[in-house]
């Protein structure tokens, strides 16, 4: 250390110094709030703590992180004039007294409501002088200021110590290519250590909610950097007034039998096993990328881009007209999984440190493996913490997991994925509940070498055109899936689960855009190409009367039917899903859909009409779907269909907010 440059040995003091001193808040508060009676399974508090530094140490260099970078220059430099080392010494005392403060709200925060501090702590400043009352009267405000201030006092003391010695010590000298070394090493690792990971994704907040257990998280995160996670999300978005307004409404939509307006109770326990309960059966979800309706043969393409899929489907219950909430993959992983549909305008939920709680029906597998397969990082999009965080002894496999390779951006070929996945599922004794995401029907549109057979056919333009295909490169790509799900129903068959596994195979979302000639117009002309995708549920040892359901579906209802199938003991349903195949929602089947602008426009496709309009009440249409002239605004001729949707579509849209952040485990 004694080689350094002086500016480095004084950061490289600093920077120890407040990892140390974070390290220790991090022991204090887990000593200070760990119950006894539950306490975090030894494995998962080592990684927590082992995160935690990770945390502490990105907070730790993004303080010194100005010093490092201006610090060097001769006139900003803390050791060429008094001025700057005052200023220097002022900006990191200030810096570590402002963590601090948040270390000792942090304490406050989590005794208050056992949760983790987050930046909806700042609504109390809108009623302040209550709020600060409210602090005088639970805690020993003044033993804590002058807790604090011992704790400023010391820090101050020592950093000017460290900053005397800095400004007394012998600098080493370095020219050309040494100095040009230790300026591009300290860089990087600088760098390195704010990024956080080996991978093609960085440190997140999610990677503090790999646990289930709720205080395992409180541990792990930073509180400062955990506050500005959470600062884009810090206005809770739901209306209860509003919420209740529907509540009547949306509780005999979903079918509520225990109806409470005070307590806005959506809760239905399905006593009955599944259908197929007995038989034990494996369950594997396969989100297909992007699997628009209009590219598959099943929906009438003219250029038979999937023959597997197509034959699967014959023999597989089948929903028609299945809609995603919404596009955009991480969006779907979020709606399938939790059964609320995604109405973050601020990226996406999976992204929102608020509503990671939520209760999933995958957990009324019991006794059941489950799984997660990813060609690429399940920190993509943050999709780790919603799923391992609320799904107990959830096995995730991702990029680092497998022995095939990565081909591109995306991670493994979907081929590869499917390979990997059934290498793990065929070693399984006991009943397993897997969902495999593909993700290679992306630009840049790549084709492994080995690829077990696939061809390339090429097509002329105007063909692709007229059958809903942008390129050549696109129409390959999405033969390439199709080709992948047959390869893959082979090795099930010959790895001995087939029989006795219901797999569901449905698109994360659509395309929007053109649907081609084969596709409605309307659909086209009012972007449902975009949220329409296939809907199947195949077991032909089980679901032995195939079938097309022509009523409306939701990506929210995957669950709820998935476990009417196959769940062991009934299951508690808390959201908006309903099973698809319960003969009490078959008149008043829909499905909601939301376009992400500024002011979202949502919508409610119905078995003969779409009424559309923006949240704020503006702009309403309505679409008469079995029309000869489909796709004219019919509001004004059917004032009454209007109305009732509109009151529905509404309804949802605000019981949604409301179950964001009400669908605790």
């Amino acid at each position: 250390m004694q080689k350094l440059p002086r500016l480095l040995h004084f950061l490289l003091n600093v920077g120890l110094l407040n990892l140390v001193l974070f390290s220790l808040f991090r022991v204090a508060f887990w000593v200070y709030f760990n119950n006894p009676s539950d306490p975090i399974p030894g494995t998962d508090l080592l990684h927590g703590f082992y995160l935690g530094l990770k945390f502490d140490l990105r907070l730790v260099l993004l303080m010194i992180l100005p010093l490092f970078a201006l610090g060097g220059l001769r006139f900003l430099s803390p050791f060429e004039s008094r001025l700057m080392r005052n200023i220097w010494f002022a900006y990191l005392g200030l810096a570590f007294a402002t963590a601090l403060i948040f270390y000792f709200m942090h304490f406050g925060y989590y005794a208050y409501l056992q949760t983790p501090m987050n930046a909806t702590v700042l609504r109390f400043a809108y009623n302040l002088s209550t709020s600060m009352q409210m602090v005088w009267e639970t805690y020993p405000v003044i033993w804590i200021c002058l807790l604090m201030a011992t704790i400023i006092g010391a820090y101050i003391w020592y950093l000017h110590r460290l900053l005397w010695r800095a400004a007394n010590y012998a600098n080493p000298h370095f020219h050309g290519w040494k100095k040009a070394g230790v300026i591009i090493a300290s860089t990087f690792l600088l760098l390195f250590g704010i990024y956080g990971k080996f991978s093609y994704y960085p440190l997140r907040w999610s990677d503090a909610f790999v646990t289930p257990h709720t205080f395992a998280p409180a541990v792990t995160v930073n509180p400062v950097l955990y506050f500005f996670n959470t600062l884009k999300n810090k206005n809770v978005t739901f209306n209860r007034d509003k919420t209740r307004q529907s509540y009547d409404l949306m509780a005999d939509y979903l079918g509520v039998n225990d109806k409470d307006i005070d307590a806005l109770n959506y809760r239905r326990e399905i006593t009955t096993p599944g259908t197929y309960a007995a038989q034990r059966p494996n369950i594997v979800m396969v989100f297909l990328e992007s699997f628009a309706s209009y590219k598959t043969g099943t929906f009438g393409n003219p250029l038979d881009p999937t023959p597997n899929f197509d034959a699967i489907a014959k023999q597989s219950l089948q929903f028609s007209r299945f809609y995603t909430p919404h596009t955009g993959t991480a969006r779907s992983v979020f709606a399938a999984v939790t059964g609320i549909p995604d109405i973050e305008l601020n990226k996406t939920s999976s992204r929102n440190p608020l509503v990671v709680d939520q209760h999933t029906i995958i957990n009324a597998f019991e006794g059941y493996e489950k799984f997660y397969f990813l060609g690429g990082s399940a920190n993509w999009g943050n999709i780790r913490g919603v799923l391992q965080h609320n799904i107990p002894n959830l096995q995730v496999y991702e990029e680092g997991s497998y022995a095939s390779q990565r081909i591109d951006v995306w991670g493994l070929s979907d081929l590869d994925l499917f390979k990997e996945a059934n290498q793990i599922l065929r070693k399984q004794e006991e009943p397993f509940f897997a969902i495999i995401q593909t993700s290679g029907n992306h630009r840049p549109y790549t084709i492994p070498e080995e690829n077990h057979g696939f061809e390339l056919v090429q097509q002329d333009d105007k063909a692709l055109k007229n059958a809903g295909f942008i390129s050549e490169g696109e129409y390959n790509s999405f033969r390439f899936m199709d080709h992948s799900l047959g390869f893959f129903m082979q090795l099930a068959k010959q790895a001995g689960y087939f029989d006795n596994t219901i797999f569901i195979f449905y698109g994360d979302h659509g395309i929007t855009g053109y649907g081609g000639k084969h596709t409605p117009q309307f659909e086209s002309d009012y972007i449902l190409t975009g949220f329409h995708t296939p809907l199947l549920f195949y077991a032909p040892k089980l679901i032995t009367q195939p079938g097309v359901d022509h009523k409306p579906a939701s990506e929210v209802d995957l669950l709820p039917t998935i476990a009417g199938l196959a769940a062991p003991q009934g299951y508690v349903n808390t959201t908006l899903g309903r099973d698809l195949r319960d003969s009490q929602f078959v008149e008043q089947r829909y499905a909601f859909t939301i376009t992400h602008h500024r002011i979202p426009e949502i919508g409610l496709i119905g078995e003969d009409s779409y009424f559309r309009m923006n949240a704020d009440g503006s702009k309403p249409l309505l679409i008469d779907t079995r029309a000869n002239d489909a796709g004219h605004d019919v509001l004004q001729q059917q004032p009454g269909e209007a109305r009732q949707m509109q009151e529905l579509v509404t309804g949802i849209h605000e019981t949604v907010k409301y179950m964001l952040y009400h669908n605790k485990q």
